[in-house]
């Protein structure tokens, strides 16, 4: 199946439909804020390593955790019963972005290069990306950042400098989100670590559908 090219002169998008069945749709284009919100609203997303060309991706099927789902272990009600903990929006995005950026390049290498944070960082500005911070007893333990459009939250990155930093991180911020009426928090990959928080597969068909309302994206196709 092929991978379409996109023209930087045009933000445009195929259909996902014509997504390969690793979930490759696209390749190239550039990562300007129209061309990011017209992805995300389709549920679309780059995904590449630092000095490639951009990979933008849209799996058939949907790794997302219901906000009233987010599983909360005995541990980790011991431990926030424990702990003095102060959860934060927006606390620095650029910093938890960097963050997640150092982690993971200390661990298993990194999508987020400089043009990754640029992006990410106009998006913040613009008021489309939230970053999410936890302190544990005053000292940052974690957070994570990701792109909010309408009702519907795209999760990039998770750090913790704290054993269960992210974690926490992602528990308080899925109950800010069922205040706030959000339908779906989009994982775009499984890991079984988001899959032990309550994340699970469903229909694109499901999720497209959620997409639209959430976003309020007129159901047509690109």
């Amino acid at each position: 199946m092929p991978v379409y090219r996109l023209n930087e002169k045009e933000i445009y998008f195929p259909s996902p439909a014509y997504a390969r069945p690793d979930g490759l749709l696209a390749v190239g284009g550039d990562l300007c804020m129209e061309r990011l919100l017209l992805a995300y609203t389709h549920g679309i997303f780059p995904w590449y390593n630092p000095g490639e060309e951009i990979l933008w991706w849209c799996p058939r099927e949907r790794f997302v955790i219901f906000p009233k789902e987010v599983h909360v272990s005995r541990s980790m009600k011991k431990y926030m019963k424990k702990h003095e903990l102060k959860v934060m929006l927006n606390r620095d995005f650029a910093d938890t972005v960097h963050r997640c950026r150092v982690k993971r390049e200390f661990e298993e290498g990194t999508w987020i290069s400089d043009e990754m944070e640029e992006a990410y960082f106009r998006l913040h500005q613009a008021g489309y990306a939230v970053s999410v911070e936890v302190l544990e007893d005053g000292v940052l333990a974690g957070g994570l950042y990701g792109v909010s459009i309408g009702r519907c939250f795209f999760g990039e990155s998770m750090f913790s400098e704290r054993e269960n930093g992210s974690k926490t991180a992602l528990i308080a911020f899925a109950r800010f989100l069922v205040q706030n009426r959000f339908l779906f928090i989009d994982c775009q990959f499984h890991t079984e670590h988001l899959e032990s928080m309550g994340g699970r597969y469903i229909s694109f068909e499901e999720y497209d559908r959620m997409l639209a309302e959430g976003t309020g994206r007129e159901s047509k196709k690109i």
